[in-house]
Formats: structure tokens, C-alpha cells, sequence
């Protein structure tokens, strides 16, 4: 379980294709931080450690690396060209009993992949407004909870379009900007997409009633 709250990002060290794909991806986390088995949201994918170990050489001020296994559903599920080398990630380690829930209850599976429509400013801010597929729609709401490549962000509007999908927008803070990865997408780039887990069910109970 996740709160979409973002603790550092990391980049994609190794990927290499074998009856699964293994990543290898460096951070700034504290080695001994890092339990085998932990999960770490990676941009919003639930991934389980299966090896460890400090940086060494060019790559010590990351401080550690971990590897996890993306399995071929995850892949097919996620951004495409998401898992390659020199990607950066968003990173967040499980919620401990007792952690402050800052974000919303996230936890770790995408239920799509969206495309950033426009990016407009506002204030300081940014306006990202983005394309979801139509399964999407019924769970995003105004003011309600969405997770962008592992980021908890609150949807400002929802906007049903013709032939099928979903246009939503958020605000992006400059703070935000800056500690993940959203600072540097543009127009056309694609995302992962978390829907709120009481939507979820929310959405099954009235299809019952229905």
C-alpha cells in the first residue's frame, strides 16, 4: 500500500530481457534501508526488491540500487518504452503502521495509461490536462483523487468527449515539478493512471444496484 506521495526518483541502470524483465535502478535511498522483498512504487507500478546492494563509481551520489522484476502483464499494462535504461522513475516506499497518509490510499496497479493533451500555466503552476480511456471515466470526479506515474494529484475537471474518452486536469505546484518526474513531461507524452480505490468500489456497488 502507497499514499502517492513521492520520496525521491531514480533512474533505470539495467534492463535486460529474460523470462521476465530485471531492472536495475539507482536511488538515493540509504542501502540498508532497502528490505529484500520490500515493495517500492515505481511511477506508480507496486515492484518487489529481489537484490541490492550501494552505488560505487560515477553513480555514488544515488547512494543504492535495487533490482525488481517487471513481468510481461505489468509491461503490456504500463507506459510503453517506459522500462528502458536511462528512464527516470518516481519512487515510493511501501506505508508503514502509523506513516502519515498524506496522498491517498494508492496501491501500486495501473488501471491505464493516459496521454498529456496540453500544458498551460497558471500562476506559478501548470495545467496538465490529460486523455484517459473511456473504462476510466466512470472513476475520475472533480475534486477526487488520481494517481500520475505514482504521484497523488487531485483532479480539478472531468470532461466526457466524443468517440470514447475522458479528458481530466490537474494542477501541477512547482514543488512538485521539481521532486518527480511530472517537471519534465510534455504535450503527447503518455502516463500511468491509478483511479481512486473508493471510486473502485464505489463504482461496483452502484453497478449492483443498477
Amino acid at each position: 500500500m502507497f499514499t502517492g506521495i513521492v520520496t525521491a526518483t531514480g533512474t533505470i541502470r539495467e534492463a535486460r530481457q529474460g523470462g521476465d524483465l530485471r531492472l536495475v535502478i539507482s536511488c538515493p535511498f540509504d542501502p540498508a534501508g532497502i528490505a529484500m522483498g520490500a515493495s517500492i512504487a515505481c511511477s506508480g507500478v507496486c515492484l518487489t526488491v529481489i537484490d541490492k546492494g550501494a552505488s560505487t563509481g560515477p553513480d555514488t551520489k544515488n547512494g543504492a540500487w535495487f533490482a525488481v522484476d517487471a513481468s510481461a502483464e505489468t509491461v503490456m499494462c504500463t507506459v510503453p518504452d517506459r522500462w528502458t535504461a536511462g528512464t527516470r522513475l518516481n519512487l515510493e516506499p511501501a506505508l508503514k503502521l502509523g506513516d502519515e497518509l498524506g496522498g491517498h490510499i494508492v496501491t501500486g496497479h495501473v488501471d491505464g495509461v493516459g496521454t498529456i493533451n496540453a500544458i498551460t500555466a497558471e500562476g506559478d503552476s501548470r495545467k496538465f490536462t490529460f486523455a484517459a480511456p473511456q473504462a476510466l471515466a466512470p472513476y475520475l470526479a472533480p475534486k477526487g483523487s488520481i494517481t500520475v506515474d505514482g504521484v497523488s494529484l487531485t483532479v480539478n475537471d472531468v470532461e466526457d468527449q466524443p468517440g470514447g474518452t475522458c479528458h481530466f486536469s490537474v494542477n501541477i505546484i512547482p514543488h512538485t515539478g521539481d521532486v518527480t518526474t511530472l517537471g519534465a513531461l510534455s504535450e503527447g507524452d503518455c502516463v500511468n493512471l491509478e483511479i481512486d480505490v473508493l471510486a473502485r468500489y464505489l463504482q461496483r456497488m452502484q453497478s449492483l444496484r443498477g
